[in-house]
């Protein structure tokens, strides 16, 4: 059974990560959109009231993505508690920076990196 769980679990976590690094694609491209827009328009030598509204509507689908990345991390935070409860251990999967425990001081990435190498060897 816990094989099953484990690769059942797996499965979800897989997806989970597809759609943070979709999400974490798509902000990507919107904040490059929002940041063209006014540098076109200056290049252009246009008036500043020229792409107003769309330069709005860039910056609302910028703020969209980066609450649709907070739901996604809540997500995230959400499917951990529901590993834990259902007596799966955490595994080396998905990025390659280990989750932050909000009990531990806080390091560097590079820390943590030099760490789990560590924790490997």
């Amino acid at each position: 059974m816990p094989r099953l769980r484990q690769a059942v679990a797996q499965k979800v976590a897989d997806r989970l990560f597809a759609v943070e690094a979709a999400i974490d694609e798509a902000l990507t491209r919107a904040a490059e959109l929002t940041a063209a827009m006014p540098q076109a328009r200056t290049e252009a030598r246009l008036p500043a009231m020229v792409g107003q509204d769309a330069l709005d509507r860039a910056t609302e689908v910028l703020v969209a993505l980066v609450e649709a990345r907070r739901r996604v991390v809540e997500t995230h935070k959400s499917l951990d508690s529901t590993r834990a409860q259902i007596g799966l251990r955490e595994v080396d999967a998905g990025d390659s920076y280990p989750k932050p425990n909000p009990l531990e001081p806080t390091g560097s990435m590079e820390d943590a990196r030099i760490q789990r190498i560590r924790a490997v060897a």
